[in-house]
């Protein structure tokens, strides 16, 4: 499928649909054929009530979820076309993921967690540290390499996963609620962290959040509830 709308479509999904059984014979709808469009280098959060189905469709457009139907295009390649294999190389490759929780490794160090795409992705050991201590010293962290997860604060935690959702300079960036669990000050660094690196790099966010402080901060702000309604009328 070849798109050609200037700029560049970073992400196309087209007729999403996802539900979920509920109780013994009832089922819950929360996609309902919906259309979504974000270019390349947008920076876009996607807002909308608890059980709107934000995080599902984040997950659905990251290729971490399967719709029921519909199709999600990345960076012009079908996710619903991939292999897991392929899909887990596309991620690696050209994605990037920042969530409320860190997950961090809790036995490897702040400089091994944040080497681990570069090294999944091929680089040598050495050359991947290399890249992970660059990356960390613009989280301010280089005083951080060699602790582990239980030993850094929440806001330094949260900067380390950053790292390591940048390692490999993604196109595209999906962060759900990376500062939920933050207080205000740590939440305005986590934010100015993943936009400003996002403009540097030229690359697409998309971002689930319900905090109106973090909402003020992107170009464009797409309330869930009103997109499927709008579809689906």
């Amino acid at each position: 499928m070849a798109f050609e709308n200037n700029p560049t479509p970073s992400v196309v999904a087209t007729s999403l649909i996802k539900s979920y059984p509920h109780g013994q014979a009832g089922v819950i709808n929360v996609l309902n054929s919906l259309d979504l469009i974000i270019h390349q280098g947008e920076q876009v959060a996607i807002t909308g009530a608890s059980g709107s189905g934000k995080s599902t469709l984040l997950q659905i457009l990251a290729g971490l979820e399967r719709s029921d139907s519909g199709t999600v295009y990345l960076l012009e390649k079908s996710m619903h076309q991939m292999k897991d294999q392929a899909l887990a190389r596309f991620r690696n490759h050209h994605l990037g993921f920042v969530y409320q929780f860190h997950h961090l490794i809790d036995d490897f160090t702040a400089l091994e967690n944040v080497a681990l795409p570069a090294r999944i992705k091929g680089l040598t050991t050495a050359a991947a540290n290399n890249q992970a201590m660059a990356i960390l010293a613009q989280m301010g962290l280089s005083a951080r390499l060699s602790h582990f997860p239980w030993q850094l604060s929440g806001g330094e935690r949260q900067r380390c996963a950053i790292a390591r959702a940048l390692i490999n300079q993604p196109e595209i960036i999906f962060a759900d609620e990376p500062t939920a669990n933050l207080d205000r000050k740590n939440s305005a660094i986590i934010w100015d962290l993943i936009n400003s690196e996002a403009r540097n790099n030229a690359a697409t966010v998309v971002a689930v959040s319900h905090d109106p402080d973090s909402i003020d901060r992107f170009e464009q702000v797409i309330e869930l509830d009103s997109l499927i309604e709008t579809v689906a009328s």
